[in-house]
C-alpha cells in the first residue's frame, strides 16, 4: 500500500540525543517533548517518502514491561503504537531486552503483509539487518535515519547503513526542537516554587532548643543518623570542613522537612493564607513518610483529624471515569498527579468544612490520605526505584501538587469565588 511506517528505537533516539545535547547518553540529562518528537517524525517521514503516514511504532524498555509516564502519554497520541520490552539492571547499568526482536518481528510482518510501501527506521542496532533485508525482498523501501553523532562519527552499525535504501541524519537543529539538555536534575524544567523552596532553602544555623555539642568523629565523616533523620549541620570549623569535602566529592546537601521546620518559617507558597507567618521557633514538622512517622511540638494533639479518604468519597461510576481520565488526559507528571488527586477529593466532599480541617494539617498529609495518594502515584510509574533509590524528588513534587490544589480551593472558598478564578 502507498503508505509509510516509522519504527523508532527509543533507546537509540533518546540516548544519542542525550549524547549530542547533554554530553552523555543518559535520559536523565534531557527533557523530551514527546508530542513534538512525534509531530516532527510524522512531518519528516511524509516529506521524505512522499507517502501518508500509517503509524509510528515506538519501541522502548520498561521495568517488568510496565508502562512509564512517557509511555502513557505516547500511547494515547494519534497514529502512535507503543511496544515495550523488558528493562533489566546488570553490573550497575540498565539494559533493554526484547526490543530488537520486537522491531524485527514488526518490520518483517509489515513487509510480508504489504501494509506499507516505505519504512523509516530510527535505530543504530545491527541486529535489525536481517529484518531490513527481508523487508527489501518484499518490495519495501527502507529509509534509515541517524541522530547526529556527538563526536561527528557514526553511531550506527556500518552494515545497517550500507544495506539501507535511503539514509538521512536528524541533525542538532531538528533534535533540539523537542529535546533539550536538563538544566538542573533536582528541579523540574518548569520551575515550581514549592519544590524549589524545599531544595534550595538554607540549613538552620542551630537546631531549635539550643546548639548540640560537637560530635566526636573525624573531619569529613558524615554525622551519624538518629531515628532516620540527618542531624542539622552546625556552623563550626568541623562542619565547614565537611561541607567542603562533600562539595569536592560532588555530593549535594538537600535539607529535609525536619531541617526546614527548624528554620521557624510559616507555610510556604503551597499552602496557608498569605501574610500568615508563625513566630520564629514555632514551626513543627508534620510530614508523613512511607513509615508514617511524624514529629510534633510538645502538647500537640496527635489525634487523627477524621478526614475521609478518596475511596470513601468515590462511587463505582466515578471510579471508572477516573480510570479513563488517568489513561487519556493525566500525563503522569508528579506535580500534576498530586493536583488531580486533591482536586477529586475536594470536589467530592459533602462537608466543605473538611477542606479547612485538611488545610490546617499542612505540611503533613494525614497518614491514610497520604498512603492513598502515593498508591495512586504508583499507577503512573512514579516512586519506582531509580538507580536503586526511591525517588524522593517525586514525593516532594506529588505532595507539593497536592497542597497547591488544596490551598487554591481553600483561598477561593474564603473569598467566595470558585477555585481558579
Amino acid at each position: 500500500m502507498d503508505r509509510c511506517v516509522v519504527l523508532v528505537d527509543a533507546g537509540y533516539l533518546l540516548g544519542a540525543a542525550a549524547s549530542l545535547v547533554a554530553g552523555e547518553p543518559s535520559r536523565s540529562r534531557i527533557t523530551v517533548d514527546h508530542a513534538a518528537v512525534v509531530r516532527g517524525l510524522r512531518e519528516r517521514a511524509e516529506q521524505e517518502t512522499g507517502q501518508p503516514l500509517l503509524r509510528i511504532y515506538w519501541f522502548d524498555g520498561a521495568p517488568d514491561r510496565v508502562p512509564q509516564p512517557e509511555h502513557r502519554r505516547l500511547r494515547v497520541m494519534p497514529r502512535v503504537t507503543v511496544r515495550l520490552g523488558a528493562l533489566t539492571r546488570s553490573d550497575g547499568r540498565w539494559a533493554q531486552k526484547g526490543v530488537d526482536a520486537a522491531m524485527h518481528a514488526e518490520l518483517s510482518e509489515l513487509a510480508r503483509n504489504r501494509a506499507c510501501a516505505d519504512v523509516v527506521l530510527v535505530t543504530g542496532d545491527g541486529d535489525l539487518l536481517p529484518g531490513m533485508m527481508s523487508a527489501k525482498e518484499h518490495g519495501v523501501a527502507v529509509h534509515l535515519w541517524a541522530v547526529q553523532a556527538a563526536d561527528g562519527d557514526y553511531n550506527q552499525s556500518e552494515d545497517l547503513v550500507a544495506e539501507a535504501d535511503e539514509r538521512r541524519v536528524l541533525d542538532r537543529a531538528w533534535i533540539t526542537r523537542a529535546i533539550q539538555a536538563r538544566e538542573g536534575l533536582c528541579v523540574p524544567q518548569t520551575t515550581r516554587p514549592e519544590i524549589t523552596a524545599i531544595l534550595s532553602a538554607p540549613l538552620p544555623e542551630s537546631a531549635p532548643g539550643g546548639r548540640p555539642a560537637k560530635p566526636d568523629r573525624p573531619v569529613g565523616q558524615p554525622p551519624a543518623a538518629k531515628n532516620g533523620h540527618r542531624p542539622v549541620p552546625q556552623p563550626d570549623d568541623q562542619e565547614a570542613d565537611e561541607a567542603e569535602a562533600a562539595e569536592a566529592n560532588g555530593r549535594s546537601t538537600v535539607p529535609t522537612p525536619k531541617d526546614l521546620a527548624g528554620l521557624g518559617g510559616g507555610r510556604g507558597p503551597a499552602g496557608g493564607h498569605p501574610g500568615h507567618t508563625p513566630p520564629p521557633g514555632s514551626a513543627t514538622l508534620r510530614w508523613s513518610s512511607e513509615r508514617g512517622l511524624t514529629d510534633r511540638a510538645a502538647g500537640t494533639d496527635t489525634a487523627d483529624p477524621g478526614l475521609p479518604t478518596l475511596a470513601q468519597l468515590t462511587t463505582a461510576e466515578q471510579r471508572w471515569a477516573d480510570r479513563e481520565e488517568d489513561i487519556t488526559t493525566v500525563s503522569g507528571d508528579p506535580f500534576e498527579v498530586g493536583q488531580v488527586f486533591a482536586g477529586r477529593w475536594i470536589d467530592r466532599l459533602a462537608d466543605r468544612a473538611m477542606l479547612h480541617v485538611l488545610s490546617t494539617e499542612y505540611p503533613r498529609v494525614p497518614h491514610r490520605i497520604d498512603g492513598e495518594l502515593l498508591r495512586y502515584a504508583a499507577r503512573f510509574g512514579l516512586l519506582a526505584h531509580k538507580d536503586d533509590q526511591i525517588d524522593e524528588h517525586d514525593r516532594y513534587a506529588i505532595r507539593a501538587g497536592f497542597w497547591r490544589e488544596v490551598d487554591s480551593h481553600a483561598v477561593a472558598a474564603d473569598h467566595g469565588v470558585p477555585a481558579g478564578e
